[in-house]
């Protein structure tokens, strides 16, 4: 068959190391959790070889470009309707399962953010994610309060999910090379149904806090709190970097009860 050519518009790098491939697919940990599992951006299909050999679950694929679809379709014909030809932003997950699973890819860097933000709107669904990331944004998405790579991704993602960091991959092992390190992240999903607070009025909160990281959270959410009220809580002498979620979740409380 011909190789799919990668596509810079699409972001594509084709990873190529068959022992970092497997080394993905074993990341990911079923245990019962799920049965279904949606690799996004397959390309021709490296890391799809190891998830078809695996039992514990049934394996869907969906990529956006028509030329890897055209290529996987011959190359795996046991798929069937579970190789889908379409964007997986805009996609609906009903349409795969009604069930919790979870997501695996070498997910394209233009979009990585995308893709983060899309797991969350599907928190409830989305139990599990093993991804190839830009290094910078596995860093941010692992990281702890008081780092400097800690942000908005950071609280969000560690609102709802274990986030680890598994492993840095080197830019040799994809065709073609990115300019970049890359690295592996699992996140799992955590038992958090809700924050305990108000959700909206949380997500105000962070970002607000980070979009002026360098001002104390008095002056960078100014515009959401009671002045008057909260003129002797300590936490908004602090920088946003400073605060773990469960103290956006108390901030966030405190903010609501004062208004």
């Amino acid at each position: 068959m011909t190789l799919v050519r990668a596509k810079k518009h699409l972001g594509q790098h084709f990873l190529t190391d068959k022992n970092i491939a497997a080394k993905i697919v074993d990341s990911l940990k079923p245990e019962g959790r799920f049965t279904n599992v949606l690799e996004v951006g397959p390309g021709m299909g490296v890391l799809t070889d190891f998830l078809l050999l695996k039992t514990e679950y049934e394996t869907s694929v969906i990529d956006i470009d028509d030329e890897s679809v055209q290529y996987l379709k011959k190359k795996y014909p046991q798929l069937g309707n579970r190789l889908m030809n379409a964007d997986f932003l805009e996609m609906d997950f009903k349409t795969v399962t009604d069930k919790p699973f979870a997501i695996i890819g070498n997910f394209p860097y233009n979009i990585s953010s995308q893709i983060l933000f899309k797991v969350l709107d599907n928190r409830s669904q989305v139990i599990e994610v093993v991804g190839m990331f830009q290094k910078e944004v596995a860093e941010r998405c692992a990281a702890k309060p008081g780092s400097k790579e800690y942000g908005i991704l950071s609280v969000f993602l560690q609102a709802y999910y274990k986030v680890e960091y598994l492993f840095t991959v080197k830019a040799g092992v994809f065709n073609p090379p990115p300019k970049v390190l890359s690295a592996v992240i699992r996140l799992t999903r955590n038992q958090a149904e809700n924050l305990e607070c108000d959700e909206k009025l949380f997500w105000q909160i962070v970002k607000a806090g980070f979009n002026q990281r360098r001002k104390t959270l008095r002056n960078a959410i100014s515009s959401l709190i009671n002045k008057e009220k909260m003129t002797d809580n300590p936490t908004l002498d602090l920088r946003a970097e400073r605060l773990s979620v469960a103290d956006f979740v108390k901030l966030t409380n405190e903010v609501m009860a004062a208004r």
